[in-house]
């Protein structure tokens, strides 16, 4: 059998991610409490794919290309202090107003870190100054656009093979970028389903942050500036967009 790239990348991040998930759960740092969550119907839930969701698209995103691996690491990182610390605000509206008072909000955090780790990542992935700001809007904003669907069981990932799947269709660096993000939304698919555990903002952010280095990977300057468009539209309108989620049935 040949393993090809955007196989090779699937599969290593999904094997990244159930070996993350299965050595937390074994070992949860600062005992199994720190890792149960209530999801929205408030039941409990591990947050184990978090960090192991993150760590393996990262991992399988970096042995694509060095600078795609760099956003969807940080990108989790940024989504996992807002896991750990964040408050009761939702919405850029809401972070943008406190930050206005005066206030650092973990929105803020996140929104300012994953949009420099976007524009680095667009450096790397493009070469005219135009197409590296256009690349950071589209990866910054995929993470963003991931996140406003994690509503509900089985949306942020089910978005993610569904977004994803396209760009396998794509030779080279779009395969298996898109690869990757899949990957480690497959590993945790089921559970996610099961409401037995949840990626959090630390995975949706860093699944999106892949399918945006894909998206990138894989179109010129018209494409970056349509998909950047439509990010943007999305970031706007994000209460619209979470409200869509919640009312859509994935399984």
């Amino acid at each position: 059998m040949i393993i090809t790239r955007k196989s090779g990348s699937f599969l290593l991040s999904a094997a990244l991610t159930r070996a993350g998930v299965a050595l937390l759960r074994g070992n949860p740092p600062g005992g199994p409490a720190r890792w149960e969550r209530r999801n929205h119907a408030g039941k409990s839930v591990e947050l184990y794919a978090a960090p192991a969701s993150a760590l393996g698209a990262a991992v399988a995103a970096a042995r694509v290309h060095p600078g795609a691996g760099l956003a969807v690491l940080a990108a989790g990182a940024c989504g996992a202090y807002d896991d750990v610390a964040g408050d009761h605000r939702r919405g850029l509206r809401a972070h943008l107003g406190a930050l206005r008072d005066g206030e650092v909000t973990s929105g803020a955090v996140k929104l300012f870190g994953i949009s420099a780790a976007g524009l680095v990542a667009g450096a790397l992935l493009t070469e005219r100054p135009l197409d590296r700001l256009l690349a950071g809007v589209v990866i910054a904003g995929a993470a963003h656009a991931v996140n406003l669907v994690d509503v509900r069981p089985g949306r942020a990932v089910g978005a993610v093979l569904a977004l994803g799947a396209p760009g396998l269709l794509r030779e080279g660096p779009a395969a298996g970028l898109s690869a990757a993000a899949m990957g480690a939304a497959a590993a945790v698919l089921p559970d996610d389903l099961g409401e037995r555990t949840m990626i959090g903002d630390t995975g949706a952010h860093a699944l999106g942050a892949a399918l945006g280095a894909a998206v990138v990977a894989g179109n010129r300057r018209a494409g970056l500036l349509a998909h950047a468009v439509a990010l943007v539209a999305a970031a706007r309108y994000g209460d619209r967009v979470s409200a869509w989620a919640r009312a859509t049935v994935t399984g």
